[in-house]
């Protein structure tokens, strides 16, 4: 057993201060009176109140919220299908191609990939609308599905499958009743990565995004190029809040879930 010693203390401390200290002064001066931002004028909730009747904002957080939802489910149905492809398909022509191309968004720049997509909307002669940011999210939103219900189906046992095909299943009722279950938390895991990718994507939705379709990321970064807003500061406040809350949440029902069949 290692000791906890002084130079692990200093790590963690100057490791956590780096990470945290700055959403703790955001969070700090979200309540500040003053509309400078650096200079403390006693404690308000204002800023809060300005952010609730700003319609720019809750228009663009209702995009996104829409956008994030639809392209999320879209890449989990499609990054689903992919990976059962990959790793139930054996070996056929162009598996190669079929893997490099599922994978090629995970390394390709941002910039790259809202360029493309917004040159292939122009060519096609489709308007840029939520619709193509939707679009857009589902393009790389699935291949990061993809890796993680591939990483679940690589260590899935197939017998499990194979008895529910003796006991007379067809191929498509075991996939529904027998692997859907079982890799149901890898899919729902993926679903909320692809749905955190769209929530805090700036670059490919700036390219692929219109005027009448304004995310919240491109909406806070528009209001920052101007100078930075205390309602700015209380926006973010209540998205830490939200994201907290959720970790907390998520964090309380696996500890649950996993004491269950103990005390069962």
């Amino acid at each position: 057993m290692k000791r906890f010693t002084w130079f692990n203390a200093t790590s963690l401390t100057i490791g956590f201060a780096f990470l945290y200290l700055p959403m703790i002064v955001l969070v700090v001066y979200s309540f500040n009176a003053s509309k400078l931002v650096t200079v403390w004028a006693g404690f308000s909730t204002q800023w809060y109140v300005q952010l609730f009747t700003n319609s720019d904002f809750a228009q663009s957080a209702l995009v996104t919220l829409k956008v994030g939802l639809a392209s999320a489910s879209i890449a989990t149905i499609l990054g689903t299908m992919a990976a059962y492809v990959m790793i139930r398909g054996g070996r056929f022509f162009g598996r190669t191609l079929f893997s490099g191309m599922i994978y090629a968004p995970l390394v390709m720049p941002e910039v790259i990939t809202g360029l493309s997509l917004l040159l292939l909307f122009i060519a096609i002669g489709l308007n840029r609308d939520a619709f193509t940011i939707i679009l857009a999210h589902t393009t790389f939103g699935m291949c990061y599905v993809s890796v993680v219900v591939s990483a679940r189906l690589s260590t899935f046992d197939r017998s499990l499958e194979e008895a529910a095909l003796d006991l007379g299943c067809s191929p498509l009722a075991a996939f529904r009743l027998v692997t859907l279950p079982i890799i149901a938390p890898a899919v729902v895991s993926g679903w909320l990565l692809a749905f955190t990718l769209s929530l805090d994507d700036l670059v490919i939705a700036s390219f692929v995004s219109g005027p009448g379709a304004t995310t919240l990321p491109i909406q806070i970064f528009s209001a920052v190029r101007l100078g930075v807003n205390p309602e700015i500061n209380a926006l973010s406040t209540l998205m830490i809040a939200i994201v907290t809350i959720g970790v907390v949440t998520a964090s309380l029902i696996t500890k649950y879930t996993a004491r269950r069949p103990m005390d069962a």
